[in-house]
């Protein structure tokens, strides 16, 4: 998907999109894909900045995803709430933090101590 085809699916499309793209990116990066990885990643900013665009509404069915059983989705997520929803972003990234021994689990851990010293920066 291209990031100019965004603008014509509708939210639930974006947040199947979101769910589908998050859950493939940290695959690719267990994988050894980083280059995959590396562009799931730009097209999810790009999701999240549309589903911003649509207002909060629109972002506030990312929260869905918080539940999501891939937890590669739900720290993408979690961190995509924090701006509007912070309880719920935070509560989702301290779980997924206790991961043992797991990437997702590690990034959760770096976004949170961001996140709670105030340099988190949304993209």
């Amino acid at each position: 998907m291209k990031k100019e085809q965004l603008k014509k699916l509708s939210i639930e499309q974006l947040i199947e999109a979101t769910r589908s793209n998050s859950s493939e990116r940290w695959r690719a990066i267990s994988e050894g894909r980083p280059k995959d990885g590396n562009r799931m990643f730009d097209l999810l900013v790009a999701m999240r900045r549309e589903l911003r665009t649509r207002g909060l509404e629109a972002q506030r069915q990312l929260l869905a995803l918080l539940n999501d059983p891939d937890p590669g989705t739900r720290c993408w997520v979690a961190a995509s709430v924090l701006e509007f929803a912070p309880g719920e972003g935070e509560r989702v990234l301290t779980e997924l933090a206790k991961l043992p021994d797991s990437l997702v689990g590690f990034s959760a851990e770096m976004i949170l101590e961001q996140w709670r010293s105030g340099t988190f920066k949304p993209l």
